[in-house]
Order: structure tokens, then C-alpha cells, then sequence
């Protein structure tokens, strides 16, 4: 059990029983009252937000998650993950993935995040490396700001690159932000 004002981003708390991970926390103390704690939480079986007070006394439960280290294998109508491990299979559904199936490519290292035994979430590593299949020809203009164009990777993802890039290229890209980082 935790106090209220212990409570960080990305802490896992229950709530009812429920897993819920915090996205943001703001500490209130208005004038000569009690503080509280106000936070952004996401239940993690339903994948909806909620707004959350605690007066700063309250205790709270911490949730149990386990990552798990695995390697992405092949999609199949769902994706599949193997445990480095034991070696077993686990498949995925694409509403599980959501946005993460972009960035996803057969041999990429990832945690999956498992609570109570199911799996409720995927973390990516903070770069990858995407092949870009599709791009514009890049044609010299009299301007002296930086240029870029719209380029679209293996997985589906569309970010902009330098006018240098061109379609074979491999790219590092944020898988937070979907941006480009450099040329690999």
C-alpha cells in the first residue's frame, strides 16, 4: 500500500480490483486546506481514461505487472510473440497492439506487460529501425529552410525525413513520437 502523494507517472494502481496506470499526477493544496492528489488514470482492461482525486492520506494499492521480454514473430489475423525464455508462443489481438503494429517486425525484442497471467499491453523499444518502401523525389529549391518530405515505412508508418532519404533506406524513428531520428 502506498500514500496518495507517492503516486507517480506510469505507476500501476488498482482501483476496484482493476488495473490502472497513471498518465499524469498534479498535487493540489489550496490555501489553508487539505491537499489532494489529482490524477490521469487509464484502466488497463478497458483502455478508457479517467480523472481521479485522493485526499493526501488515502492509501492506495500497487498493481502487480509483470514484464515479460519476447520477440515478435509473424502476424497471422493476430500477432504473434515468442518467450525468449521457454520458448512459447503467445498470440496478440491488433486491438491489443493498436498503434504499436506499425513499428512491429519479425525479430523485434519487446516487453509484454502481463497482469495477474493475461497480457494487457506491449512496450517498444524507444527506436527502431524501419526500411522506407515509398517516398518523393527530392528536387532542389532556392529556399534556405530546411526541407523534408513525407516518407512511408515497412509497418505502414508515414513521418517526414530529410530530402537525402530515398526509397531502400533504413531510418531510425521514436516509437513515442513517430519521428525521425537519423539515416542507419
Amino acid at each position: 500500500m502506498i500514500q496518495a502523494t507517492q503516486i507517480r507517472k506510469g505507476m500501476f494502481i488498482k482501483l476496484d480490483d482493476i488495473p490502472h496506470v497513471v498518465l499524469n499526477v498534479t498535487h493540489i493544496t489550496p490555501g489553508n486546506k487539505r491537499g489532494i492528489v489529482q490524477c490521469n488514470l487509464r484502466n488497463l482492461q478497458t483502455n478508457l481514461s479517467t480523472e481521479k482525486r485522493f485526499r493526501s492520506n488515502d492509501r492506495l494499492e500497487e498493481a502487480e505487472i509483470e514484464p515479460v521480454e519476447m520477440e515478435y514473430i509473424y502476424y497471422d489475423g493476430q500477432y504473434y510473440f515468442m518467450n525468449l525464455e521457454n520458448y512459447e508462443q503467445i498470440p496478440l489481438s491488433a486491438d491489443l497492439i493498436g498503434d504499436a503494429a506499425k513499428f512491429l517486425k519479425p525479430n523485434i525484442k519487446v516487453k509484454i506487460e502481463f497482469y495477474e497471467g493475461k497480457p494487457f499491453g506491449i512496450v517498444l523499444p524507444k527506436i527502431v529501425t524501419l526500411k522506407v518502401i515509398e517516398t518523393q523525389t527530392y528536387m532542389k529549391d532556392a529556399t534556405a529552410q530546411a526541407q523534408s518530405k513525407p516518407a512511408r515505412c515497412e509497418g505502414g508508418h508515414v513521418c517526414q525525413v530529410p530530402p537525402f532519404v530515398e526509397v531502400g533506406d533504413f531510418i531510425k524513428v521514436k516509437t513515442e513520437t513517430g519521428e525521425y531520428v537519423e539515416r542507419a
